[in-house]
């Protein structure tokens, strides 16, 4: 018996979200059925909202997501109702060719639920990222539910859903930051941000925080940021170097992803030095760089899909050092919202008024 909830849905490109009722599947073969205890607005929902990602409208958005199950479908084992989880937007299938070579994170057929979740007129809807959890309801397959400690309250554990695991990992599994390394971070929103608590974590000795706007680069320091730069009154490139001794950083990490902090991030390596773009770039952006610069400067440029991260692995590591105090998810949350405000919270985003807004069900 299909399950009655309020959700909200991006009906056509550009246009308002809208609050309506959906119709959410009892769980089938693989499948759990979960309760939504509170989703952050990301950037991602904005980008489907105005049809950057595809155009397999109607969306049902949300993806940053912690609840609790409320069942399982056949053959699901290691789940029960009543398990606190996140919600993670990749799930190795362990049979794929990268899986097969045990680097399931590259996964190429990541799980998602096989029924859809539909409008009351029976439309079918497409979940944000296979998930679509700003839901009172959202229906997964099981790979996607992670358990998590239950200590962990829900508007900072599902945080770790997205955007926190994408700059966490960024530095530590793409970038593998460790002990004494020097690293500048191009870009200080909520990705941002991330990526500096997770080289602060793996040990680096300098962390160096790297935006346009003085509000964003005072809120990097609570996450370990060590220096600052303003890079809208000083040229960042020379300003890294500055702060390394002359040399530049070892990782850097571009959490913008536009052209022209690809190109800073790029000449803010040192020699040999790693640039990672986690930032998501417009498909029509391109970058062009000498070939000789390319060369002459070695190195590694890496783009880091989800933080190169394996949920089920990673996720209940985040929650133990944020239960620990190592990790403060709780500084991500800016506010909580309700399901009724998520356009206005998209605004906000746009503006730069916050780092994540939280719907709370």
């Amino acid at each position: 018996m299909p399950h009655e909830v309020r959700a909200v849905v991006a009906a056509k490109r550009g246009a308002p979200v809208e609050l309506q009722t959906i119709l959410v599947p009892d769980p089938g073969p693989g499948e759990v059925l979960v309760s939504v205890q509170a989703c952050g607005v990301c950037h991602t929902d904005l980008h489907y909202r105005d049809g950057a990602i595809n155009d397999a409208f109607p969306f049902l958005l949300g993806h940053e997501a912690a609840g609790t199950v409320d069942a399982v479908g056949p053959g699901v084992t290691d789940l029960a109702p009543g398990d606190y989880v996140v919600l993670a937007w990749r799930a190795p299938c362990g049979n794929c060719r990268s899986c097969r070579r045990g680097r399931p994170w590259y996964c190429f057929d990541s799980r998602n639920a096989a029924q859809p979740m539909k409008l009351v007129d029976g439309t079918p809807l497409t979940p944000a990222l296979g998930i679509g959890a700003f839901a009172e309801k959202t229906l997964v397959a099981a790979g996607q539910a992670v358990k998590v400690d239950p200590a962990a309250r829900p508007e900072a554990a599902g945080l770790i859903g997205c955007g926190v695991m994408a700059g966490y990992g960024a530095a530590v599994h793409t970038g593998n930051v460790g002990s004494g390394d020097t690293v500048a971070v191009i870009g200080c929103g909520g990705v941002g941000n991330a990526a500096i608590a997770g080289a602060s974590i793996a040990g680096a000795r300098r962390v160096i925080a790297v935006d346009i706007d003085e509000r964003k680069l005072d809120g990097a320091t609570r996450f370990g940021a060590t220096d600052t730069v303003n890079s809208r009154g000083a040229d960042p490139v020379e300003a890294v170097r500055d702060l390394t001794g002359g040399h530049g950083a070892d990782v850097v990490i571009d959490a913008v992803g536009r052209p022209e902090t690809y190109r800073q991030g790029f000449y803010m390596r040192d020699l040999a030095g790693t640039l990672v773009q986690v930032g998501v770039p417009d498909p029509e952006m391109k970058i062009e760089l000498p070939l000789i610069d390319l060369f002459g400067r070695g190195g590694a440029l890496k783009s880091s899909w989800y933080g190169d991260c394996l949920p089920s692995r990673d996720f209940p590591v985040l929650i133990d050092r944020y239960l620990s105090g190592r990790l403060d998810l709780d500084g991500f949350v800016t506010e909580t919202i309700g399901l009724d405000e998520v356009e206005s919270a998209f605004d906000k985003m746009r503006d730069g008024r916050v780092l994540r807004s939280v719907v709370v069900l």
